[in-house]
Order: C-alpha cells, then sequence, then structure tokens
C-alpha cells in the first residue's frame, strides 16, 4: 500500500486517538503530519502565502487563517509524497472516519495500473453523483470522473506526479485548498472518485476548532458579498461546463 498520511495538530490528542483506532483496526501504517495553525502565523508569514488582492478579485471570500493554515498543511502532505519512493501516497485530514473497507480501497488503488486518474477522492456528501468513465475498483467499489469534483479533502489519494505538480504551483494561493482542486482546468489533473465512498465523517470537534466553524464565523454578510457569491458561482459553472465539453465528459 501506499504510504499514508494523517494532518494533525498536536492539541488535538483525541482525533489522532481516533485515527490510530481506525486504522489500527484495518491494520493500515501511517505517518502524522503536523498541520500549520493559521491562528499562530503572523501577518507577514501569511502575506508570504496567501494573495489577497487575487482573492478579493477571483474568490469566493475572503480566508480565514484556519484555511490558510490547512491549505500549508496540505503542502506539506504532497511535498511528503513528491519526495518520496512510493509511486504516490494518502492524504487523511484527523477528523474522518472510515468504512471496513478503507484499507481494500487503498490495496487496490495503489496497484491500480490503468492510469485514468492522477488524484481520487475518498469521500463526498453525495454518493449518488454520477461518474464518467465509471469502472470497477475491486468488488462493491466503482472509481470515475465525478462531472463536479466534490468538496472537501478529508481523505484522498494522488500518485506522485500529481503531488509534485501542486506543490510546485500551490503558491501563494488565494482560495481554500479543497476549493482549488475543484478547478481542474487549472490544476491540470484528472480527479477521480471512489464510489461508495469509503470515509465518513467523524468527530468534528477539535481543541483548536474546526476549519468549517472558521469559515462560517469569518463569513462577510451584505448585499454585495451576496452578489460577489453569486458570480463566483455563475463563473464556475460556465468554466467547469467548457471543460467537460472539451473532454466529452459522458456517465
Amino acid at each position: 500500500m501506499w504510504p499514508v498520511h494523517v494532518i494533525n495538530l498536536a492539541e488535538n490528542t483525541a482525533r489522532l486517538a481516533a485515527v490510530s483506532r481506525v486504522f489500527g483496526t484495518q491494520g493500515v501504517a501511517f505517518q502524522r503530519i503536523e498541520a500549520v495553525n493559521g491562528w499562530k502565523l503572523s501577518p507577514d508569514e501569511i502575506a508570504g502565502v496567501y494573495d489577497a488582492r487575487r482573492n478579493a478579485r477571483d474568490g469566493r471570500q475572503p480566508l480565514v487563517p484556519a484555511e490558510i493554515g490547512c491549505y500549508l498543511s496540505h503542502i506539506n502532505a504532497w511535498r511528503c509524497i513528491a519526495e518520496g519512493p512510493a509511486p504516490g501516497g494518502f492524504v487523511f485530514e484527523d477528523d474522518f472516519d472510515a468504512t471496513p473497507d478503507l484499507a481494500r480501497v487503498m490495496e487496490a488503488l495503489s496497484v491500480d495500473e490503468v492510469g485514468d486518474w492522477d488524484m481520487v477522492k475518498l469521500f463526498t456528501l453525495d454518493p449518488t453523483v454520477s461518474l464518467g468513465g465509471g469502472r470497477e475498483l475491486v468488488h462493491g467499489f466503482r472509481i470515475g470522473i465525478p462531472y463536479r469534483v466534490p468538496t472537501c479533502l478529508i481523505g484522498y489519494g494522488l500518485t506522485k506526479a500529481a503531488a509534485a505538480g501542486l506543490a510546485a504551483r500551490a503558491l501563494p494561493f488565494f482560495r481554500p485548498v479543497d476549493e482549488d482542486q475543484k478547478f481542474v482546468w487549472e490544476t491540470g489533473l484528472r480527479v477521480a472518485l471512489v464510489l461508495p465512498p469509503p470515509v465518513v465523517l467523524g468527530d468534528q470537534q477539535a481543541i483548536t476548532g474546526t476549519v468549517g466553524r472558521a469559515r462560517r464565523e469569518g463569513r462577510r454578510k451584505g448585499l454585495g458579498q451576496l452578489l460577489h457569491r453569486l458570480g463566483y458561482n455563475l463563473r464556475y459553472r460556465r468554466a467547469l461546463a467548457r471543460h467537460r465539453a472539451r473532454e466529452g465528459w459522458h456517465t
């Protein structure tokens, strides 16, 4: 099996214990990656990695420090995979849970030689999504390209080349890390999805707070921001439709 990396802040010991139980039950070894606490970054450190000007123009909404730390944490995981000896790797955030088949799916992905994906997501909130070019990965599970890449990077795999490419182009960023992966015409990656998803949401409580809560609390309100988000969503849908049309996407 490809190496497994888990992003975890040292303070979140309960989450790490839960991860150890999940993977221990399935016989999966993992490497812990110290997460970046965005709330502890200085203004200069944030300015060095986050393009606030482009965010104001092209982003959905301003990033909060937790999102900036989250992005930097995933970059560190990508670098581990890109610099490691294996042909790929898996990355998990520490608030996931899993079905009993997760290890079996990961084993199958690690030896999958079809070559029709660069990144594969193991979680989606919508398990009824259609897959383009779907095929059987292993008994009971299919893999294919979803028309719209699901949000959330709670669990995914990627090839060594994909990890290197993401790490090289990441800085400076202006969107959240999970949002960036939906813009596949920018990353150049073929992002696949495994269904049914072998990863599910785990305990969302954390000593340091959650990115989702920080997003909600930091969200700007008002008519101007609402119109900005609506315009952002419309531009994304149009760009996605053009990209999938060029690919000849079909279920």
